[in-house]
């Protein structure tokens, strides 16, 4: 595996109507390499006029990608699929390069969007509408499925493949095109799938690419061709987006933040409990959207669980990720080390006990990369804001409950229902927890609990606005709508005018 390999030395633009467009002497920034602090390339940012030119193209290229049957476009996207695991090696190290996780991770997250490109390759069985015969004298009625027309995806610098695979397979399989504007920190994947799809047959301009920050977002929401948007970021700009779209008469799905929780009941395997927790604490620096960073710990199991976590974290492999023995990379940006650090700081002057303090974390040779250590908070309270806000970085907090019901009531009373775990022997535990809980993605014995691509991916409270998930049946409903078709072929001799409704009689 070779990073250089894998990236050009070009500054990364758009893609509008089957090609690149660096938009002319517009605004850029810098994109840094997270391991080493240094610059590596630019992005240009688009603002309205790039929005507008790949709006255009990709109304210009709906009528005949909807017209087209959906077994070819289902073709389009098996190629793409192909092409996908073909350069999966080169699209991790990219992921590695920008983002800053572990080579083996950005291999995981690769293989995950993989997976939501092979289940919209069976779309057309999705598509399906039903019929009933007969449903009254002489009348027949049927439903069927049509795509919305032009949609975006605006998606976050933690999954530059997994997340824009939740949206543009989909919505392509169904018959739109597509309008995505990725993070502007990690963007050079968005490219790289733009090409796969042209090298994939795909039509110029059904799927675009606008780099750019929330100039281009709010032209996406502002233009009126765009007739949904699927969004995954922050709480409150998940919220406003949604509003934004209820007032405008779009269709939104916007998944928003996380406080993800894992309960260790007493009967557990603590060696596993504690296993889970590192690798969902940890992983990816803490930076998922379905990371765990509460450690829920009930009953008299709690000492041992922080006295093993702390020796463990003290322990972890910290690096830059293309070293195959690091555990754990730098966090995306200085800004985000910066906040991270400063919630540390916080979770002290809270009162929360400080057991492992990643502050002013270093790593030979990479001094000026973006690095936090892993942290690890033992008594804190559900009054502090490190319990309460999503600190989105390698720290872990562990809370003390006396029991089940406690555990529970801990969790559902939190704002965000994204994600949640629990670690137990005792299957009657599991039951009751999986039924009463109050989050969308749950996890008995497995830390992480991102459902498989046919099932669908979304949270409960705060951590989802809008009524379907991503992906998945979810997905197809979302980029699609019902039309309903009664017909009658009447007799050649008139009956004269009807003036009530048809019923079955």
């Amino acid at each position: 595996m070779s990073v250089a390999a894998a990236l050009t030395h070009h500054d990364v633009g758009h893609w509008i109507a089957g090609r690149r467009d660096n938009g002319g002497a517009g605004r850029s920034q810098p994109i840094y390499n997270p391991a080493t602090g240094a610059v590596a390339r630019q992005v240009h940012l688009g603002g309205e006029r790039e929005v507008a030119a790949a709006v255009a193209a990709a109304d210009e290229a709906f009528p005949a990608w909807a017209a087209t049957p959906p077994i070819r476009r289902a073709r389009v996207l098996n190629k793409f699929l192909e092409l996908m695991n073909r350069h999966k090696d080169s699209l991790a190290a990219t992921i590695t390069a920008e983002h800053g996780k572990v080579f083996s991770d950005a291999q995981g997250e690769v293989m995950r969007g993989i997976d939501i490109i092979e289940f919209a390759c069976g779309a057309p069985q999705l598509l399906k509408g039903d019929f009933t015969d007969q449903v009254s004298t002489g009348i027949d009625n049927w439903t069927l499925r049509q795509p919305l027309g032009v949609v975006a995806g605006v998606t976050p610098f933690n999954f530059p493949c997994m997340v824009p695979c939740w949206m543009f397979p989909v919505a392509l399989a169904c018959g739109n095109t597509f309008v995505l504007k990725p993070s502007p920190l990690d963007p050079s994947l968005s490219l790289m799938m733009a090409e796969l799809l042209r090298e994939a047959g795909l039509p110029d301009g059904v799927f675009n690419v606008v780099q750019g920050d929330k100039v281009a977002v709010e032209a996406l929401m502002a233009h009126p061709l765009v007739k949904a948007l699927s969004f995954v970021g922050s709480t409150p700009i998940a919220h406003s987006l949604y509003q934004l779209g209820a007032q405008q008469g779009k269709r939104v799905q916007a998944l928003g933040g996380a406080k993800n929780h894992l309960v260790v009941m007493p009967d557990a395997n603590l060696d596993q409990a504690v296993d889970a927790l590192i690798g969902a604490g940890y992983g990816s620096a803490g930076e998922r959207c379905m990371a765990i960073s509460v450690a829920v710990l009930v009953g008299d199991v709690a000492d041992a669980v922080v006295k093993q976590l702390a020796a463990r974290a003290r322990a972890l492999k910290v690096g830059n990720g293309t070293q195959s023995e690091v555990e754990m990379g730098p966090v995306i940006s200085r800004a985000a080390k910066d906040r991270i650090e400063t919630y540390i700081a916080l979770g002290v002057e809270e009162g929360a006990k400080l057991v492992v303090d990643g502050r002013g974390f270093s790593v030979a040779g990479h001094e000026q990369g973006f690095f936090t250590g892993a942290t690890l908070f033992d008594h804190v309270k559900p009054s502090m804001r490190i319990y309460q806000e999503e600190i989105f970085g390698p720290v872990l907090a562990c809370v003390r409950v006396p029991d089940f019901a406690a555990a529970v009531q801990l969790v559902n009373e939190h704002e965000y229902g994204n994600g949640v775990a629990c670690y137990t022997s005792d299957g009657n535990v599991a039951r009751e927890f999986a039924r009463r809980i109050e989050v969308g993605m749950v996890g008995i014995n497995v830390p992480i609990p991102v459902p498989m691509a046919w099932h669908g991916f979304g949270g409960w409270k705060r951590s989802l606005f809008g009524d379907m998930h991503a992906y998945g049946e979810e997905g197809v409903r979302f980029y699609t709508k019902q039309k309903s078709v009664m017909q009658r072929w009447p007799a050649s001799v008139a009956k004269g005018a009807e003036f009530a409704m048809p019923t079955a009689k």
